[in-house]
């Protein structure tokens, strides 16, 4: 009999007492002497404080109040089983469920190959996945609606840990026919005139953009700010100005017809992707993914 078993055992007893209106038949379905149904139906009751049972004969029956508690007692031995049933299942290294949450610009290609590899040696595994900017999941990490959280920039959040990855990086994504879509590197200082398409404030992204306007001295004129790459890569395709983003994952609809992206030079020029947790202990099921994450920082380079 486990912890969980042992706590719910007294209230089993009068939920089989109940069903089977009848002591010893109560005992012989549990597996258990009769005493110890009786003593376990008289602990019960000092606990409620309200008579339970009646001698009657060489034995005891219910009462009213015994029987109603005993329907009740049932009803919630049954939820609590499901309840168990469940948490013991979702942590589970072969069938439990990671709930992992990650920035748009993950969802491509990183988290899909993330995911991939893990279930290859775990395929009973579930996946809750929330994709969000920055500032939200780390709030969900914090709340407890994940478990996992894979960001950037790497936060400086109290009862948050975190796991620094991979550096990824950060490139100016042009018009194909601005003047200075060319190739190789390129200061910000060269864009300072023009219009940006950022990122919404809250995303990871913006923040890094941010820390590069304050570092040339730069006040950028915002032509449009969204929440995802790809739009953001759509509208400098159309013209509609330059942006700073990560570089395009290879393989991926990221790398947009019309647009080169020009890496940038000098400080700040990347952004640490980072894997973030709780101090408190992870489900056994989601140190079990850490461990791949931290195994596999390839799957999250361009």
């Amino acid at each position: 009999m486990d912890e969980v078993e042992a706590l719910a055992a007294p209230w089993r007893v009068l939920a089989a007492v109940g069903q089977t209106q009848h002591v010893t038949r109560a005992a012989q379905a549990l597996g258990l002497q009769q005493p110890t149904v009786s003593r376990a139906l008289a602990r019960v009751q000092r606990a409620v404080g309200v008579p339970l049972v009646v001698p009657e004969g060489r034995g005891v029956r219910l009462t009213a109040a015994g029987r109603a508690l005993a329907e009740v007692a049932g009803r919630a031995l049954a939820d609590l089983d499901r309840g168990v049933r469940t948490v013991r299942d979702d942590d589970a290294v072969q069938t439990g469920r990671v709930s992992l949450g990650f920035l748009h610009t993950l969802g491509a290609v990183a988290v899909p190959g993330l995911v991939r590899a893990f279930r290859q040696e775990h395929p009973g595994v579930r996946f809750r996945l929330h994709q969000g900017a920055a500032g939200a999941v780390l709030d969900q990490l914090t709340t407890g609606e994940v478990d996992l959280v894979l960001t950037s920039p790497v936060p400086d959040r109290p009862g948050l840990l975190c796991d620094p990855l991979v550096e990824q990086p950060l490139v100016v994504g042009l018009p194909q026919e601005h003047p200075l879509a060319v190739p190789g590197p390129l200061d910000l200082a060269a864009v300072a005139d023009e219009e940006f398409v950022l990122f919404e404030p809250g995303y990871g992204l913006r923040e890094a953009a941010e820390v590069l306007f304050a570092r040339h001295g730069i006040v950028p004129r915002v032509a449009f700010e969204g929440q995802d790459s790809h739009t953001l890569r759509g509208l400098v395709a159309a013209g509609l100005g330059v942006a700073v983003l990560p570089a395009a994952q290879r393989g991926t609809a990221e790398a947009f017809a019309g647009v080169v992206e020009r890496p940038l030079t000098g400080p700040a020029s990347t952004r640490v992707l980072g894997l973030v947790r709780r101090e408190e202990a992870l489900p056994r099921v989601a140190a079990a993914f850490r461990e791949v994450v931290l195994a596999r920082p390839d799957l999250l380079r361009a």
